[in-house]
């Protein structure tokens, strides 16, 4: 069965069950970009419905609307963030219009769902309109981009614990392997002894800085211009609408939502999009530099480095019989890769804004919701499928360090630099160890070595100075 609706350019049929409308009809022939629609994202589903919600509530409040439309577009609101009717939002993600699509097909299905709790068929919009009455006070150019930033907020507070559990992986291996030394390396040449601990803590806290910024940038998402219409000077909204609706809005998600101070500015201002683009552009720098560091660290299992052995997941190769490659550690790359590209994306769109509105927040949304979902997926797998199972090769990690010929600075302290090139020389000429020449000629002892070489990576130091902070905070602390 179909309904007829009418909108500026004529009359359409379409299908009597559904519960989107008209304009979503026309976005639907319009927009078959990208393959992913508003439906597949539950967090911008979830985001309109709120936002819809806490404006129905404030309009309500303020007689903009009557209590009867009001309450049946909160239970509407209610049912969509509720995951009821997430399937009728087909509209591309990528469209032209600045969002005005998603916005209209928000309100059209939300109207429906409102009239049938009124006690209406879809479509009676004489009782309650998607336009007049879900759309009260409103513009897409505040409805928009305040959706998109719940829905992003709520990724990120999702990605976070992933990230957290990886992060915890590596503290985990840095714990276990805290007095296993092993030779650090610069410029891919031997360089001097740290533990394998040091190296796996290293990762954990470059990553623990991402983690705090992006959760600082999360929050900042949540400055909205919600009441600014148009172009952010309030046309067509009551004066209290704004504040109210950001009032409600913080309510209903339990983030820091807030009116932002010049809604004109922030109308047109792709900032905070722009800086959490950027912060997941450099999350995944360091991802993909830990996936590249742990690759070349396992590579073997007889003809490379070998420090670690990574988990072997699946057959290597269709010729070469027994090869096993690190596909975690390359999938993380790869999605790595599609994060740094997309950030270009967003970088641009922000920056071919024009005047009062930026035409191009679908693109940024669509960027930012594909780095967000993918980088999630692929940080748990790796966490999962390579750091929970890697194992450290304590014995290649030993035989590394004793034939390195970098023992040489470890000597420093004791025997000089031109006696140590000297032993580092002729352990090259000879194919010995520094070690093994140092106590032949009497200038150390085996046990001085091994003091020697502790020494150098520093743990010891670092404790005591970790310990001081910590105890600089408790006595600094009221």
């Amino acid at each position: 069965m179909l309904r007829e609706e009418y909108d500026l350019l004529g009359k359409r049929s379409l299908p009597a069950e559904a519960y989107w409308g008209i304009h979503t009809l026309r976005a639907i022939e319009n927009f078959p970009i990208s393959g992913r629609t508003v439906s597949d994202c539950p967090h911008l589903v979830r985001a309109l419905a709120a936002t819809k919600e806490a404006l129905a509530i404030a309009n309500g409040a303020l007689g903009e609307i009557t209590e009867e439309q009001a309450r049946a577009i909160v239970r509407a609101c209610q049912d969509v963030r509720a995951g009821l009717l997430h399937d009728q939002f087909p509209v591309d993600l990528l469209q032209g219009g600045a969002g005005t699509s998603t916005n209209m097909c928000a309100n059209e299905v939300i109207a429906n769902r409102a009239l049938e709790h009124m006690g209406h068929p879809k479509g009676s919009y004489v009782h309650l309109h998607p336009n007049e009455h879900v759309n009260c006070g409103q513009s897409t150019n505040d409805v928009y981009p305040t959706a998109l930033k719940i829905a992003l907020i709520s990724q990120v507070r999702e990605f976070l614990p992933v990230l957290e559990t990886l992060i915890g992986s590596f503290d985990k291996l840095a714990a276990d392997y805290r007095n296993t030394i092993k030779i650090g390396r610069t410029q891919l040449q031997d360089a001097v002894p740290m533990t394998a601990g040091q190296e796996f803590g290293a990762y954990a806290n470059t990553l623990r800085r991402e983690l705090a910024a992006l959760d600082t940038l999360a929050d900042e998402l949540g400055e909205m211009n919600l009441g600014g219409t148009a172009i952010g000077t309030g046309i067509a909204a009551h004066p209290e609408l704004g504040e109210r609706a950001c009032a409600e809005l913080a309510e209903i998600t339990g983030f820091n939502i807030r009116l932002a101070e010049d809604r004109i500015a922030a109308t047109q201002d792709m900032g905070a999009f722009v800086a959490l683009s950027g912060g997941l552009r450099s999350l995944a720098v360091k991802l993909s530099k830990i996936a590249n560091d742990l690759r070349l660290l396992a590579s073997g299992p007889r003809a490379g480095l070998g420090d670690y052995s990574l988990p072997e997941r699946q057959a290597g190769s269709s010729i070469m019989p027994g090869k096993v490659n690190p596909v975690m550690a390359e999938a993380l790359n790869q999605t790595c890769f599609e994060v740094i590209g997309a950030d270009l994306t967003t970088t641009m769109a922000a920056e071919a804004g024009q005047l009062q509105l930026n035409a191009f927040e679908p693109v940024i949304y669509l960027s930012l919701e594909r780095s967000l979902r993918q980088l999630g997926r692929a940080v748990g797998l790796f966490d999962q499928f390579c750091i929970q199972g890697l194992q450290v090769n304590s014995a290649q990690l030993q035989n590394h360090a004793e034939n390195s010929l970098s023992l040489a600075t470890v000597f420093l302290p004791k025997i000089g630099y031109v006696k140590a090139t000297e032993l580092a020389k002729r352990a090259r000429q000879e194919a010995r160890t520094i070690g093994d020449l140092a106590i032949e000629q009497k200038l150390i002892d085996k046990d001085g070595i091994a003091h020697l070489i502790w020494k150098a990576t520093g743990v010891n130091d670092q404790d005591e100075r970790a310990a001081e902070n910590r105890k600089s905070r408790k006595v600094a602390a009221p």
